[in-house]
């Protein structure tokens, strides 16, 4: 699959967050992470990596309607994809480089794409 995750912008967590609990249920899906605001799910039987994120806008982020985070294979594509946004006339939102926050291996770089999409690579490996 070429999409990592996915992430959408909500009015009110609190209220998503109860509302996907319940929806998403009968499928399998079930939140197992939360960071800084943003609702992170996942499949039960696969827990460690959430795919489908939500959270409030906040000043930063108003018009930023969308995330997509595409599946890399190596921190090399992902140096790649963001030099060639960046030359492509993207806004950079995050140079490439790890984010323990979601954890140890996670190396992403985001860009803002021409229609104000947060547009993210990502490799989860070494």
């Amino acid at each position: 699959m070429i999409i990592d995750h996915i992430g959408l912008t909500v009015k009110n967590t609190q209220i998503s967050d109860r509302f996907y609990e319940k929806v998403l249920k009968p499928l399998g899906i079930v939140k197992i992470i939360e960071v800084q605001g943003w609702m992170g799910y996942s499949h039960q039987d696969t827990p460690n990596k959430a795919e489908f994120w939500f959270g409030e806008n906040d000043d930063s982020q108003k018009n930023i309607p969308l995330h997509i985070a595409f599946a890399a294979q190596s921190r090399q594509m992902v140096d790649e994809f963001y030099k060639a946004a960046i030359n492509a006339g993207a806004t950079c939102n995050g140079k490439p480089g790890i984010r323990e926050i979601y954890h140890p291996n996670y190396y992403g770089a985001f860009i803002i794409d021409p229609d104000g999409h947060n547009i993210e690579a990502v490799c989860h490996t070494a």
